[in-house]
């Protein structure tokens, strides 16, 4: 990270500080109270040497301490090997779910960085994966966010072992880990993201409504950038996971193989009778056949939406061609929201996957 780059940081602090409220909700234990932030820019020093960002930081409990604090460490962490040796740890916390869905807390943990990230208002720009504000309530506590306190919990562990690591950073590095480790492409990744404050929330209603149809589904995708070849290929995450009535209201696994990501997501779409669902549950489709599957509204306007059913009806046919789409919409989706100047490396990595480390 450039010292430019850092000042940009200090600065987005300052500005965030001054409009925080005395009162903070937070998701989490709240930190101790500071008692004055007065001295926290000059109690933190930052030095250019030869390029990188030597610092010390004096002891302080302030919100704005521990976030520049991150932010400095994150700095200083900027080799790849680094942050390949957070993936692999987070590659072994998702296969260790015991029992939860199927095994594997590889589906929570893409909803967490997808959600973290789907916020982005490009008009404003604001939103978006830079500072991860799901740490804090009321956005921890939005409809479309219900059950992602199992994937907070489960990457706060990870965070425990490599403090230097910004929230925003590792929960999108865990969305990447989710998708390689379960069979997906490759996601060009690179670290940058900076831990902000409740003043950087988003409001709620930016992420998608999975009751609507195909104008709502555009208005949500459009406010981030993305066009309808993009839309198509960022639902086929659906392939992995389920919905659970405590938390969406729906019930159910979109694929049979819901720790597999593959293209199934759109061969089913089409191969399968889908019928509305008899039940006391928000309304959902099934498949005729098994009865064991669902389709959400929002998902079946892929078929009868001219421009969505070309895409998706491409995906079906082409799980190469779906996989070349989905890496570059989900590459693009994690980096919404994080300026430019931040990351720490010019050009997007590649993480290795555990297997292939083993070869």
């Amino acid at each position: 990270m450039s010292f430019a780059a850092f000042r940009l940081c200090l600065q987005s602090f300052k500005r965030a500080e001054l409009r925080t409220s005395s009162f903070r909700k937070y998701s989490t234990e709240a930190p101790p109270a500071a008692k004055s932030n007065t001295g926290l820019y000059v109690g933190l020093g930052a030095v250019v040497l030869g390029g990188g960002v030597a610092y010390y930081l004096y002891d302080s409990s302030s919100d704005t301490a521990k976030a520049t604090s991150t932010a400095l460490k994150s700095a200083a962490q900027s080799a790849k090997a680094d942050y390949q040796k957070v993936y692999n740890r987070i590659a072994e916390v998702i296969d260790d779910a015991d029992d939860y869905d199927n095994g594997s807390f590889g589906p929570v943990v893409l909803r967490l960085a997808w959600h973290a990230s789907g916020t982005y208002d490009k008009t404003t720009g604001t939103g978006g994966s830079n500072y991860a504000t799901m740490r804090f309530q009321p956005e921890s506590l939005h409809g479309a966010n219900a059950g992602l306190h199992v994937a907070r919990e489960v990457m706060e562990k990870i965070k425990q072992e490599f403090s230097w690591i910004s929230y925003g950073d590792l929960w999108t590095l865990a969305g990447v880990a989710a998708v390689q480790e379960m069979a997906g492409p490759k996601v060009p990744w690179r670290p940058g993201r900076i831990d902000g404050f409740e003043s950087h929330s988003p409001p709620d209603g930016r992420l998608p409504d999975a009751s609507q149809g195909a104008p709502h589904i555009r208005d949500i995708f459009y406010r981030m950038g993305f066009d309808d070849q993009e839309i198509v290929a960022l639902c086929g995450a659906h392939a992995l996971g389920r919905c659970h009535t405590d938390r969406s209201g729906y019930d159910g696994p979109w694929t049979f193989s819901p720790t597999m990501f593959t293209n199934d997501y759109y061969k089913l779409l089409f191969d399968e009778k889908w019928v509305w669902r008899k039940w006391n549950g928000p309304k959902q489709l099934e498949d005729k056949k098994t009865k064991s599957l669902m389709m959400l509204p929002t998902d079946y306007v892929l078929t009868q939406d001219k421009s969505f059913k070309k895409y998706a009806k491409a995906y079906a046919d082409d799980v190469d061609l779906f996989f070349k789409d989905f890496s570059a919409a989900f590459a693009k989706l994690l980096e919404l929201g994080v300026p430019t100047q931040q990351f720490v490396a010019s050009e997007a990595w590649i993480m290795q996957t555990v297997d292939e480390q083993k070869s």
